[in-house]
């Protein structure tokens, strides 16, 4: 009967015609990611930064190809940890502990990283990874929870809940790389932190707005309830699938953590295997991707007609999901380092007010939104979660002095040159401002086939590095790339993104019976985590091809790529949408 007043309750407090839960999720998930972008749009630029005696910007001056090997292999980790995470809440703690495990594991892994030490660096690495893996995959399974008696919402619910994802990644990026580039990373690094640290325990205390949303029900009869909608019975895994599972995942762990352990010159495990044309750790990477394809053939087939072939639909978009990935997160790799070393980035007189005007109005615009929604929420829930909202307070207190503070020292210079993690901030803010205009485009009757969904987005990308391309061309030693050709490029990536990222997911969903949805989800994330280690792999690239070709034969390689692969599944729209039995 308790357990029944405390959903009634939850069910009458609304905010802005939603479920104030919900605003809760936001704000945690907002702080979330803004200390993880936060970070993450430093770390390149960290470990190439030149080593500098004293100054708190030194960084440890690796090669591109160094950096780009680190980074590809903690963010192909990324999306390695949650297919864990998701399966440890599953069955064992729960969705909302697992949130505030991830998030305290987090926490400690960013204030790790605001020491001035290797040690403590890599262990901060190594606890966004885990911390990420619990946290990642559980926060849409309590918000899925929470709407499941209220579908007509929850279309509603997951934009306001992407809506807090992007807020948190644009002012995350905005104010840890401003911090970190005017006074130090490693301040950059702790101010990340802060914030996670605080939502966190805004998360926590607001437990008794949450009732049992995302606690794991061990009652006999919730036990029994688990168990009926667990693994397919009719397709267990065999014997020679665990072990070749687990040749796969052993071999895939030693190559991700060799890659930059050898490019640093530390170890190489796979130099047995070294030949004149290929490196061992290529040609065992390349041997454990076979095994694995014949894993994933081998378990399809066992299926009926209609579910195998929508199985083959989703791996077939998976397929192309990598080259999508592989291009678009050059925006972490390739393109940071671009933005600082060869756009002109200066700003004075009439240009630098202006400049400064419409960075103002883009920060405190949405900050006062969001504020405004955490008026909201604390006036409907003060009596149940007081101390929660005191920690939200806390959090938008420090936002705005820390925005406040940023603006200030920017208007009273008469010379600036943009801080390079801004231009990561246009990713966010372009889907802020089309997300809804986009989305439209799916109701109608202009709404394109999945095949050509991707086509459009991997073609979009195509353009960016295109338009960026021009913009490199003929540019010698002194001179740099206006910066018009990098937010043009931005606009192009951020429309292929919501051609592809917000609907992918979604085809995974309607496309694979329940049974099989954990399994084909790890499958998509895996698909992500390979491209997220091309991409960064080569986007380590970009110093050798400038020097061996030129900058703008590097962005034209990569206008090659996803322009062919777009075209391609375009092409192949019929054969997917056979594959897809009338699922549209």
């Amino acid at each position: 009967m308790a357990k029944e007043v405390t959903q009634n309750d939850f069910y009458k407090s609304n905010v802005l015609g939603q479920r104030s839960g919900l605003f809760v999720l936001f704000f945690t998930e907002m702080w979330e990611r803004f200390s993880f972008y936060g970070m993450r749009v430093l770390l390149i630029q960290f470990l190439t930064a030149a080593v500098i005696a004293g100054d708190p910007k030194s960084g440890w001056a690796w090669s591109a190809e160094q950096a780009g090997a680190l980074y590809g292999t903690y963010a192909m980790m990324l999306y390695l940890t949650p297919i864990f995470g998701g399966v440890i809440a599953d069955k064992y703690i729960g969705s909302r502990m697992a949130v505030i495990i991830g998030a305290i594991v987090m926490t400690i892994g960013h204030a790790a990283m605001a020491f001035d030490t290797p040690t403590m660096f890599f262990i901060g690495l190594a606890c966004l990874v885990i911390g990420t893996g619990f946290f990642k995959p559980n926060m849409p399974s309590i918000l899925g929870e929470m709407y499941k008696d209220l579908p007509e919402k929850k279309d509603g619910a997951y934009t306001i809940f992407y809506m807090g994802v992007n807020a948190g990644a644009f002012f995350g990026m905005m104010l840890c790389g401003y911090v970190a580039e005017t006074q130090g990373w490693h301040w950059g690094f702790g101010l990340a932190g802060i914030f996670m640290l605080l939502g966190t325990l805004q998360f926590a205390l607001a437990k008794p707005l949450m009732g049992n949303l995302g606690i794991l029900d061990k009652s006999k009869e919730g036990i029994e309830a688990k168990n009926a909608q667990d693994t397919d019975k009719r397709n267990p895994f065999t014997t020679l699938d665990y072990i070749l599972m687990t040749i796969v995942g052993v071999i895939g762990f030693l190559y991700a953590f060799n890659d930059p352990l050898s490019k640093n010159g530390i170890i190489d495990i796979f130099t047995f295997l070294d030949t004149s044309v290929l490196r061992g750790q290529y040609i065992i990477i390349f041997f454990a991707l076979a095994i694995f394809i014949y894993l994933l053939v081998s378990r399809i087939i066992r299926y009926d007609k209609v579910v195998r072939d929508r199985m083959f639909a989703v791996v077939l978009l998976a397929f192309f999901l990598v080259f999508f990935f592989m291009s678009f997160e050059q925006g972490a790799t390739s393109l940071v380092l671009v933005a600082r070393d060869y756009i002109d980035r200066s700003l004075t007189g009439s240009a630098l007010t202006t400049f400064n005007i419409v960075n103002g109005l883009l920060t405190v615009i949405p900050l006062a939104l969001i504020s405004y929604v955490l008026v909201k929420l604390a006036t409907s829930t003060w009596k149940k979660i007081a101390l929660s909202n005191v920690v939200l307070v806390i959090c938008f207190v420090l936002i705005w002095g820390a925005v406040l503070w940023m603006l200030s020292n920017e208007f009273s210079k008469d010379a600036s040159e943009i801080t390079v993690s801004w231009f990561s901030t246009l990713n966010s803010f372009f889907i802020i401002a089309l997300a809804s205009t986009v989305s439209k485009l799916w109701e109608s009757k202009y709404n394109p086939s999945a095949a050509f969904k991707y086509g459009f987005g991997l073609i979009l990308v195509a353009i960016g590095f295109l338009v960026l391309g021009f913009g490199a061309s003929g540019i010698h030693e002194g001179v740099k790339i206006s910066m018009t050709f990098l937010v043009i490029t931005y606009l192009f990536h951020t429309l292929g993104e919501l051609f592809i990222s917000p609907v992918g997911l979604s085809y995974v969903s309607k496309l694979v019976p329940s049974r099989m949805l954990a399994f084909m989800f790890g499958i998509w994330y895996l698909a992500i985590a390979i491209a997220q280690k091309l991409a960064a792999v080569l986007g380590g690239q970009v110093e050798v091809i400038k020097e061996q070709h030129s900058l703008s034969y590097f962005f034209f390689l990569f206008t090659a790529i996803p322009l062919a692969a777009g075209l391609l599944v375009m092409l192949l729209n019929p054969v997917i949408k056979k594959l897809m039995h009338g699922i549209r």
